[in-house]
């Protein structure tokens, strides 16, 4: 996967987060995300940004529910969804990835003959989930020790599900952690699955299908599943952010 020419030309914290987001060379990303089904945006956080929504972790006033992924089948590890209002930096993010992404995620449908579109803006879109009933927000923190994995699974809260999620490295590979590789499946018909694992350093982020997207064939675009997961953690501790842009319910 090839992000020499998605790089920002500047990914600091002079920059406001819509030009940080801006910068990335968007035709790129979403040659990467039409090809294979995920894409890296290089350095979107800085290492002191990654470490203040890390901090934020035992703080248990920014969340308003706490998984033991254990208790439910999900793997081994934890996660907190955080409340509304979200932290500044994360609503920013949301905020400014969505447009970039809803006219992917358009084209996708339009492909695999879907009617459901997407509003450009994301503030329009949180008010049809909530009108859907789906009213919690599902940004979370995620957080892994040794011997913690995430089974494949895709992030699905209503019948409101925006197809692309993104996820934020927060710690840095080989000094904070070793494992936990991002992976992510895909289910073809009538063939074997792909499999596709996506290297992040700190401060990079993977934006990924959540459920579908198209496929060209030889007749025409068809239909794969995709699921995501993490590999076990074998040493440190690991943590991720997630933005999904549809709420719960």
């Amino acid at each position: 996967m090839n992000t020499s020419t998605s790089i920002p030309a500047q990914a600091s914290t002079e920059n406001p987060v819509e030009a940080r987001v801006d910068a990335y060379d968007w035709k790129a990303l979403t040659g990467e995300l039409d090809s294979f089904g995920c894409a890296i945006l290089p350095q979107l956080l800085t290492p002191e940004e990654c470490h203040a929504i890390s901090r934020l972790y035992p703080q248990e006033r920014h969340f308003r529910s706490h998984v033991i992924m254990a208790r439910h089948g999900f793997g081994k590890g934890e996660y907190r969804y955080f409340n509304y209002p979200l932290p500044g930096l994360l609503s920013g993010l949301r905020t400014a990835l969505y447009p970039h992404l809803a006219g992917i995620a358009n084209g996708w449908n339009e492909r695999m003959g879907m009617d459901e579109r997407y509003p450009d803006e994301h503030a329009s879109f949180l008010t049809q989930c909530h009108e859907a009933g789906q009213t919690r927000p599902t940004p979370l923190l995620l957080q892994y020790v040794p011997g913690d994995f995430n089974c494949l699974h895709q992030d699905l809260y209503g019948e409101l599900a925006f197809p692309i999620q993104v996820a934020i490295l927060l710690s840095e590979p080989g000094q904070d952690f070793t494992g936990g590789e991002f992976v992510l499946t895909e289910q073809r018909p009538r063939m074997q699955s792909r499999v596709e694992v996506v290297p992040l350093r700190q401060g990079d982020a993977v934006a990924f299908a959540v459920h579908n997207r198209p496929v060209q064939g030889t007749r025409g675009s068809y239909r794969v599943n995709l699921r995501h997961g993490v590999s076990r953690v074998r040493s440190g501790m690991r943590h991720t952010v997630g933005i999904i842009f549809h709420d719960a319910r």
